[in-house]
């Protein structure tokens, strides 16, 4: 039966995370969207605080925190600034979430343990040129040598892969009987010899969450480095970005909220034909929409989180998340600037920020298309 009353540690992991980002993200979040710079003091003081961690147990390096709590903080952070928001969700879903989950002891230890404690940041280096949505599209390689696999390939759009200490690699180490692409996994640690990172990218949106082109040229990396089943890389990944598309979501509530919060404090305070702008039925119901919309989305995130939280199927209830709460965030953040109206259209105003920020989240992780496919075949099963 589930409960989404929240608990007190849920509660208090809320506040901390909101007064946190209030005081150190906030302040920073224009300059990061202009200069498209990455955030890397703060990610420090998030690690100094045990929110990288937050849904790892304290073994790891974690704060032995649940998905529910992950996703109230994933929220918070993405209100005040959805670059850091998303730099966030992806250290922790993609980048440090699959060591947690298909990583052996050792593997934890080493690898997960720098990343749940905020000490270093995690990548998770999946799409390519040729395969974003049609993730069996993956043409890097990796090639058994010895006690070694050599990986070669190039993977794009990868979020913090410039930061990160280790980056998990997705690469064909075989086929099976029908031909199809057997995908496994790889620990990739920053700095070794192939390894080419760059930053091409002149983004619209989450200008300060670094996003970076991996190019593996016989990059050798030791054969205990598999992560999970060799032969099920494919099935680890797209339970790793189930869980990722829970984050996506909360993020997407943040932004949203941002937008309502925004338009709210404008709505009571600008004037026009001598009355405010809140006491016209017009704007009072896109108000109304947009908060009904967003705990709509907010109830779809805590529910996705508790049935992952209580080991029961998710895939559907992720993907109805993420789906809903993307594009209500977009809707959200072009109903704001056209609340501010002119205001609204500039800069120094922040809204049009949001939906610069909001449409990546209809892309990433899986586009809107792809989550009602996702949908579909789970109804259809």
């Amino acid at each position: 039966m589930m409960d989404f009353e929240l608990t007190k540690e849920q509660q208090m992991i809320r506040q901390m995370v909101k007064e946190f980002a209030k005081e150190e993200i906030a302040p920073l979040a224009q300059t990061i969207d202009e200069q498209a710079v990455f955030p890397a003091q703060t990610f420090q003081k998030m690690g100094e605080l045990g929110l990288m961690g937050i849904p790892f147990p304290e073994k790891y390096g974690g704060s032995g925190g649940d998905t529910i709590s992950y996703a109230l903080a994933v929220e918070e952070i993405g209100k005040q600034c959805a670059s850091t928001g998303l730099s966030y969700a992806a250290a922790v879903s993609l980048g440090a979430s699959p060591l947690y989950y298909f990583g052996t002891e050792k593997q934890k230890m080493d690898h997960l343990v720098p990343l749940a404690s905020g000490t270093a940041l995690g990548s998770f280096g999946l799409t390519e040129p040729n395969a974003g949505s049609d993730a069996k599209g993956t043409k890097t390689k990796a090639v058994k040598d010895g006690q070694e696999y050599v990986i070669s390939g190039e993977k794009c759009w990868i979020t913090n892969a410039n930061f990160a200490r280790t980056i998990i690699v997705t690469a064909v180490t075989d086929h099976d009987e029908h031909g199809q692409p057997i995908i496994s996994a790889f620990i990739v640690e920053k700095g070794q010899k192939g390894l080419t990172i760059t930053n091409p990218y002149d983004k619209m949106g989450v200008r300060g969450s670094d996003t970076a082109e991996i190019i593996l040229d016989n990059v050798r990396v030791p054969a205990h480095h598999i992560l999970g089943d060799p032969a099920k890389g494919f099935k680890q990944f797209l339970y790793t970005l189930d869980g990722g598309r829970i984050s996506i979501a909360a993020l997407s509530v943040g932004i949203a909220q941002a937008a309502l919060d925004a338009s709210l404090s404008y709505a009571k305070e600008r004037k026009q034909f001598g009355q405010t702008l809140s006491s016209f039925q017009a704007i009072q119901f896109k108000l109304a929409d947009m908060a009904m919309q967003i705990e709509l989305a907010r109830q779809m995130v805590w529910k996705a989180a508790w049935l992952k939280d209580h080991g029961k199927p998710f895939t559907k209830e992720a993907a109805y998340a993420k789906l809903f709460a993307s594009e209500m965030a977009t809707k959200a953040s072009l109903d704001a600037v056209q609340i501010h109206g002119g205001t609204g259209y500039m800069k120094e105003c922040g809204v049009e920020r949001l939906v610069r920020d909001a449409k990546l989240m209809e892309i990433g992780e899986g586009t809107s298309e792809i989550q009602r496919l996702v949908i579909a075949r789970q109804l259809l099963a």
